[in-house]
């Protein structure tokens, strides 16, 4: 079995407050539970898109962990680095959201945070293309960040493309934490997708071109991506810097707008299309991803995506 792009990580169900502004602290409707995890939602948005996926992570011997796995199934993401655990429950995330754009989280990491080396099959690994990273995911704990390293290591070793999006989640980790536990990351990886702020707090540069001529001198090869939200996205090379200019849609949940546009992006790259169809491509994965309920909801069909794209024109 030979994968394209193989991520690790947290696996979840998200159960959401229904309208804005219902704070967590308080009782109110909630809907879900909906399949969720950052690199769940990446490994089905790249299946979506045509590639081979799969995914390391655990869930319980539940209805929560059956939500996930059914989904992962119907995508055809491939779930041999996924364990049940009968002891344990699925994640939750618990999520509400602001009129700002905002979100607030309470997170029962439950089976989710359970990361083991012996996940780490070799088999996943044999000609694997890319390996993604999240922050969310190295946020966890020590432990799981050992085995991230172990991970990661397993993929340079394979020959595989690095790709990793510090994804920040300051309810798990500090910026100052991050900055210390991503480093073995951010110097490894061959693709970077942080936002603006993750870039300035990562690296504490004084700008954001500072810090683009900082990672971009340590290591010359890489592709830099900051995203922007609606606004689209710039992208940094060692030759190049592009502006791509995002997508026009109504927002219903942001949930994994960022993981969509990762996988579109690297899609791209795997498949050798020119910078700018590959960041048009992740625009309109992003910015789909926000038009549905449900975290995985808006990861749309390469035909959809397509679709969407040509409509825009």
């Amino acid at each position: 079995m030979t994968v394209d792009i193989l991520t690790i990580g947290e696996a979840l169900v998200e159960v959401m407050r229904t309208d804005i502004d219902q704070p967590l602290d308080q009782p109110g409707p909630f809907v879900g539970p909906y399949p969720s995890g950052a690199p769940f939602i990446f490994a089905v948005q790249a299946a979506r898109l045509g590639l081979k996926s799969a995914a390391i992570g655990s869930v319980g011997a539940d209805a929560f962990g059956d939500c996930l796995l059914n989904q992962l199934d119907a995508d055809g993401v491939v779930a041999d680095g996924i364990r049940q655990l009968p002891d344990q429950t699925t994640g939750i995330a618990f999520v509400a959201y602001k009129a700002d754009g905002s979100r607030n989280f309470v997170f029962s990491l439950g089976a989710g945070g359970h990361l083991t080396a012996d996940m780490l099959k070799p088999a996943l690994f044999d000609g694997l293309r890319c390996f993604h990273l999240m922050g969310s995911t190295l946020s966890m704990s020590e432990s799981v960040l050992t085995v991230c390293r172990e991970a990661m290591q397993m993929a340079v070793d394979a020959g595989a493309l690095i790709s990793f999006d510090p994804n920040l989640r300051p309810e798990l980790l500090s910026p100052d934490e991050a900055r210390i536990a991503f480093a073995p990351f951010i110097a490894a990886a061959d693709i970077f997708l942080p936002t603006e702020a993750e870039l300035l707090q990562l690296t504490n540069a004084s700008s954001t071109q500072q810090a683009i001529d900082d990672l971009l001198r340590a290591r010359p090869e890489r592709t830099i991506i900051v995203t922007r939200g609606a606004d689209g996205c710039s992208v940094y090379t060692s030759k190049d810097r592009m502006d791509m200019p995002g997508y026009a849609v109504d927002e219903i949940d942001p949930t994994g707008a960022g993981d969509c546009f990762d996988a579109a992006f690297i899609t791209g790259v795997l498949e050798e299309m020119p910078m700018g169809e590959a960041t048009q491509l992740a625009n309109a994965c992003g910015a789909l991803a926000v038009t549905e309920k449900g975290p995985m909801a808006g990861a749309k069909s390469r035909a959809d995506v397509e679709r969407f794209m040509r409509s825009q024109r």
